[in-house]
C-alpha cells in the first residue's frame, strides 16, 4: 500500500509539472483601443497586436529590419515597384494559408481613405499579385523608407475579412466598429483567447507559428490598471509580474523591493504641445494661437526644468527639438530652448493683442503619456500666471480622440516616437505637413507651410541618405522657427518585473516584444 501511495504521489507530481504554465501577467496603464490594429494610430495598441498580427518585415532585437512574412525583396527597374517574395507554409490562426491575396487586401485596407493609419504608408499607390507567394507594391515615386513603414503594417486574412464583412477599416476616433474590432486572426506568435474590454485580454501561444520561438510563454494576460498606486500594489503583491509603465514617483520603492527589478531608460517619444490654427477658438473667440509670437510666448511661460525635476522626478530629458537625438534627422543645433521668462511672455501677449483672461480648452489624456495629467496641470498653472485662463480638459483617450481629430478642441498634448519609421520623416510627414491625402494625418491644428511641405516631399523621394537627412533637418528648422508645436521632453521609460520573469529585453522605442520574454513556470 505504501509503495502504491508513493507511486501515486510521484505521478501526481509529474502531472503537476507537465501542466505548469508560464504566464506573463501584464499590468498596463490602459487598455488597447480595439483588436483591429488599423483602428487608430496608437503605438500601444499596434504594439500589443503585433503579438497576434505580423508584417512583411519586422525589427529584431537590435531594431534592425529583418524578414518576417516576406523572405526577400527587390526594387524593379522602374524604381517605384518593389517585389516581395513571401514566406511559404505560413497559416493564419484559423488555419487558412497565407498568400499574396492576403497582402494585397491588407495593404488596400490600411491605405483606404477612411483608414486612420493611411499616413503610415505615405508613398503607397497599389499592390498586385504576381503569383501565390509574390507581390508587387507600386509607389508614387522613389521612396527610401518603405521597409520601415511595413514593420507596422499587419497582414490580415482576406478570406476571413470577406466572410465577416471586414474588408474596410474601422476607426476608433470616428466611432466606426466592425467584426475586427472584437475578433482577431493573424499569423503571429500568440492567439487571442478572450477579450473583455477595459478588464482583461488573454493571449495564448500559437503552436503553429512559422518561426522558432525564443520565448517560453504559454499565456499573456493583459490587464489595464489605470491607477498608478494600484499598479504598484499589484506588482508588489504578485497579482501582475510585468508592467511597461512603472510610475516614476514609485521607482525608488520598487527598486527597494526584494522581488522586483526596475528597467529604466529614456523613451524616443517626444512630448509636445499643439495649437489650433483655425480662425476661432472653441469658445467662439478669435484665435490668437495662429500667431507665431503668441506660440513663442506660451513656450517661454513654461518652466521646463521645474516639470523635469518635480513632475518627472528628474527622469525625463528636456527637449528643444521635436525628435529625439537617436532619430535620423536630429541635429544638436536645433535642440535648444528659448528659456523660462514669464515676464517677457506676458509682454509679448499684450503686444500681440491677446486679451487678459483669454479662455481656451487645454485637452489632455488621463491614460496617455507619463504623468500627463500632472504635466498639464503644471503648464495650465504657468499659463494662468501670464494672464491666460486655460480650461483643463482631462479625460480618457476614447473621449478625447474625437475632439482632437475633429478639430473641436484648442490646445492639446501629443507624444510622437517616430514609430514605426524611426526617422524624422515620420513626424514631418504625419504631423507638420499640410493635411492632404496621406499627409498631415495628425495635423490636428490645421497649419500649412508650403516651404516645409516642399522639403518634406523632396526628402520622401531622396534615395541618397545624407541628402535626405539634410532636407529633413531644413524642415525641422522651420518647425522650430515657427514654434508649430512646443517640445517639452522625451519622457522617461520605466518597466518593472517580478523575480519570476527571467528575461525581459528593454527596447528604446518602449515596445514590449514578448516573443523574447521568458518566465519561470508556475509550480
Amino acid at each position: 500500500m505504501r509503495r502504491i501511495l508513493l507511486a501515486s504521489a510521484a505521478i501526481a507530481a509529474f502531472a503537476g509539472t507537465a501542466q505548469a504554465e508560464t504566464v506573463l501577467k501584464w499590468g498596463a496603464n490602459r487598455d488597447i483601443g480595439s483588436l483591429d490594429p488599423y483602428s487608430y494610430g496608437d503605438s500601444f495598441t499596434i504594439n500589443v497586436l503585433n503579438h497576434v498580427y505580423e508584417g512583411l518585415v519586422r525589427y529584431n532585437r537590435d531594431l534592425k529590419i529583418e524578414p518576417a512574412l516576406a523572405t526577400s525583396w527587390e526594387i524593379l527597374e522602374d524604381q517605384i515597384t518593389w517585389r516581395f517574395t513571401l514566406r511559404e507554409d505560413v497559416t493564419f490562426h484559423n488555419g487558412n494559408p497565407f498568400t499574396a491575396e492576403d497582402v494585397v487586401a491588407s495593404l488596400e485596407r490600411v491605405s483606404h481613405e477612411t483608414s486612420p493609419l493611411k499616413g503610415n504608408l505615405p508613398a503607397y499607390v497599389s499592390a498586385a499579385v504576381v503569383d501565390t507567394h509574390t507581390v508587387d507594391v507600386t509607389l508614387n515615386g522613389t521612396y527610401p523608407l518603405l521597409l520601415n513603414d511595413l514593420t507596422n503594417i499587419h497582414i490580415f486574412d482576406k478570406e476571413w475579412m470577406t466572410e465577416h464583412d471586414a474588408l474596410l477599416p474601422t476607426d476608433i476616433g470616428a466611432g466606426t466598429e466592425g467584426y475586427a474590432t472584437y475578433n482577431a486572426n493573424g499569423t503571429g506568435p500568440f492567439v487571442v483567447e478572450s477579450r473583455q474590454p477595459d478588464a482583461k485580454t488573454v493571449f495564448v501561444v500559437n503552436p503553429d507559428w512559422w518561426d522558432e520561438a525564443q520565448h517560453n510563454l504559454d499565456r499573456i494576460e493583459l490587464t489595464p490598471v489605470t491607477s498608478a498606486a494600484t499598479r504598484v500594489a499589484a506588482l508588489l503583491s504578485g497579482e501582475i509580474n510585468f508592467t511597461n509603465d512603472a510610475p516614476v514617483q514609485d521607482l525608488p520603492r520598487l527598486a527597494a523591493a526584494p522581488d522586483v527589478q526596475v528597467l529604466e531608460g529614456v523613451d524616443l517619444r517626444t512630448v509636445m504641445i499643439g495649437f489650433p490654427f483655425r480662425e476661432t477658438l472653441s469658445t467662439g473667440a478669435p484665435n490668437p494661437f495662429s500667431k507665431r509670437e503668441v506660440r513663442e510666448a506660451l513656450y517661454r511661460a513654461i518652466d521646463l526644468d521645474l516639470i523635469h525635476q518635480r513632475v518627472m522626478r528628474g527622469k525625463s530629458r528636456i527637449a528643444g527639438a521635436t525628435v529625439a537625438p537617436e532619430i535620423p534627422g536630429y541635429v544638436e543645433a536645433l535642440d535648444t530652448v528659448p528659456g523660462f521668462d514669464p515676464d517677457a511672455a506676458r509682454t509679448a501677449l499684450a503686444e500681440a493683442g491677446v486679451p487678459e483672461g483669454l479662455e481656451f480648452e487645454f485637452n489632455c489624456l488621463s491614460d496617455g503619456l507619463v504623468n500627463e495629467e500632472q504635466v498639464c496641470q503644471a503648464i495650465a498653472s504657468m499659463w494662468s500666471r501670464i494672464g491666460l485662463a486655460p480650461k483643463l480638459d482631462v479625460a480618457p483617450r476614447a473621449v478625447q480622440t474625437p475632439k482632437r481629430t475633429g478639430g473641436t478642441t484648442d490646445v492639446y498634448t501629443l507624444g510622437w516616437a517616430t514609430l514605426p519609421m524611426l526617422d524624422a520623416y515620420s513626424p514631418l510627414l504625419q504631423i507638420f505637413h499640410t493635411k492632404e491625402g496621406n499627409s498631415g494625418v495628425f495635423n490636428w491644428g490645421g497649419w500649412s507651410f508650403p516651404e516645409l511641405d516642399a522639403l518634406v516631399q523632396a526628402a520622401g523621394s531622396e534615395l541618397d541618405v545624407e541628402k535626405r537627412l539634410s532636407l529633413e533637418t531644413e524642415a525641422l528648422q522651420i518647425v522650430k522657427d515657427q514654434h508649430i508645436m512646443i517640445p517639452l521632453h522625451q519622457q522617461p521609460m520605466a518597466w518593472a518585473v517580478t523575480g519570476e520573469v527571467a528575461e525581459m529585453p528593454l527596447f528604446p522605442d518602449n515596445k514590449p516584444r514578448l516573443w523574447f520574454a521568458r518566465v519561470t513556470p508556475d509550480a
